[in-house]
């Protein structure tokens, strides 16, 4: 029997997932996203932040996934134990990272992970023994040039998402953030995506970028960050209500990805 993983189904059907990042150890802000009418994902960030298990279990309205600090296979062991739908992990830059990757999301015969069934066997429902290694989510980030330079070696493995991280690729790659060669970077990562049947992803900090980056084709998108909303919702309410502009007001709130 298949777990339930709502992220996995939208991808399935070739449905656009939108969903957003958080990066507050906030179990309220995390149930909060994962029940807001079509987010099909909650990325609980470990790598940039310190972030609670317990966000994975409020998140579970949609799928949580947890990016963890690096490929380490503990690391990965303690974000799929805890229940999470499936786990990105950052600086994917050649195909043999990405091999260890997923050797330690699988379970024997097909990986090296030990079993510890706790929150995840009760929440994902099914037969998770039986079904994680074909249903959990491995996405790998894209934000090097190494791994654009090996994206289609990277793409043949057996993972499901490539997510482009684009201020990251911009700064490692010392082009302009958008210019020709970004752009053409990502095209790339995009076009290799479809050619071998798995999914695209991109990082965004508004709806209308995010939009944007659907049109292109991408599979799924990030739309906001938690710190994102509540900052700039409350400094717009702020100018609305003073008439005047809030020195703190975040665009993009600094944010590295």
């Amino acid at each position: 029997m298949p777990l339930n993983i709502p992220l996995r189904k939208k991808i399935s059907a070739g449905e656009p997932a939108a969903g957003g990042w958080l990066t507050l150890p906030s179990t309220a802000i995390a149930r909060t996203i994962a029940s807001t009418k079509n987010v099909s994902w909650v990325l609980i960030d470990g790598e940039s932040h310190f972030y609670d298990l317990a966000n994975v279990i409020a998140a579970s309205g949609a799928s949580p996934l947890v990016r963890v600090p690096a490929e380490e296979a503990w690391l990965i062991k303690r974000a799929l134990d805890s229940g999470a739908h499936g786990l990105m992990v950052p600086m994917a830059n050649s195909a043999e990272i990405v091999r260890k990757v997923v050797q330690a999301t699988k379970y024997p015969p097909h990986g090296i992970r030990g079993p510890m069934f706790t929150h995840a066997t009760g929440q994902l429902g099914g037969s998770y023994k039986e079904s994680a290694n074909g249903d959990l989510l491995i996405a790998v980030q894209i934000e090097h040039p190494n791994a654009v330079k090996e994206i289609e070696d990277i793409v043949k493995e057996d993972i499901d998402i490539a997510f482009i991280g684009p201020f990251d690729l911009a700064v490692s790659m010392g082009v302009e953030f958008g210019g020709e060669e970004h752009e053409a970077a990502i095209s790339r990562i995009l076009d290799a995506c479809k050619k071998a049947g798995k999914a695209a992803a991109i990082f965004c900090l508004t709806g209308e970028q995010a939009a944007k980056r659907f049109a292109q084709g991408f599979d799924m998108v990030s739309v906001t960050t938690d710190i994102d909303t509540l900052t700039d919702g409350f400094a717009a309410a702020l100018q609305a209500a003073t008439g005047q502009s809030n020195a703190f007001t975040v665009a993009g709130s600094g944010y590295s990805l």
